[in-house]
């Protein structure tokens, strides 16, 4: 088992929640989902003189909407973690399957492969949206509970490695940080909406280039999971200096 998380592991959760908000299934959302949780039209959003009279119900709504989808995903986090402990006999195989699972996700990422289950949609509607401040969280739990198979195989690569843990704690700080990764640059977005539709054009080119580096970070991750060196590269990160174990 890891034990206590280390930055490296943190860092790498960060990452994969970067990646996923820039997945080809939730990046090109952004403007809807960002109007949808505000009850904001796309030209109140994009104008200064609006953007300005509006930018409370941006901040809330948003923080909201971030935290709606952040406690499902630390939920699964201290789930994956719990199952773990209760398989600790069998704690170098989880590590050595979960390793070969997420190098798998990284092969149907790049497009290598392809999985049924993986390219099914599980996303959950809402014919519209709930009320209040309430509402925005709610969207969030309908967001997190429906991800698409884009961001289905980076998620379940960081939950893979929460299983490996030896402590519920470790799978909560794992998935906060793949939430701070998604939510962080969505909080942005909300309040430069304009900016993000300008620079999105640009980037709409890239996106296949987006899905490839996804999958290879995947399937690195994957190996340094199963071959255990992702502990050996922390240490000597350690001895250089650079990063610690949380809670020392």
């Amino acid at each position: 088992m890891f034990g206590q998380p280390p930055d490296m592991s943190l860092f790498i959760a960060f990452v994969a929640g970067l990646l996923s908000f820039v997945s080809p299934c939730v990046l090109p959302l952004v403007p809807s989902y960002i109007t949808y949780i505000t009850g904001l039209t796309l030209e109140e959003l994009t104008s200064e003189t609006e953007r300005a009279r509006v930018r409370g119900v941006i901040i809330i709504n948003s923080l909201l909407f971030i935290a709606g989808f952040s406690s499902v995903f630390v939920a699964f986090g201290a789930s994956a973690s719990l199952v773990g402990q209760l398989l600790t006999t069998y704690q170098d195989f989880i590590r050595k399957l979960g390793g070969a699972l997420i190098v798998l996700f990284g092969l149907y990422v790049m497009g290598v492969l392809k999985i049924k289950f993986l390219m099914s949609e599980m996303r959950v509607h809402l014919k519209s949206r709930p009320a209040g401040y309430v509402g925005s969280v709610l969207v969030g739990v309908a967001f997190a509970a429906g991800w698409t198979p884009c961001v289905g195989p980076i998620l379940g690569t960081i939950l893979v490695y929460a299983s490996t843990s030896d402590s519920m704690l470790t799978g909560v700080k794992l998935l906060a940080s793949y939430s701070l990764g998604i939510g962080l640059p969505l909080f942005i977005t909300a309040l430069a909406v304009d900016s993000f539709l300008n620079y999105f054009k640009k980037l709409r080119g890239y996106m296949y280039g987006i899905s490839v580096a996804s999958g290879i970070f995947l399937v690195l991750v994957g190996v340094m999971i199963y071959t255990n060196s992702l502990t050996i590269l922390t240490s000597t990160l350690e001895q250089h200096g650079i990063g610690w174990y949380i809670g020392q």
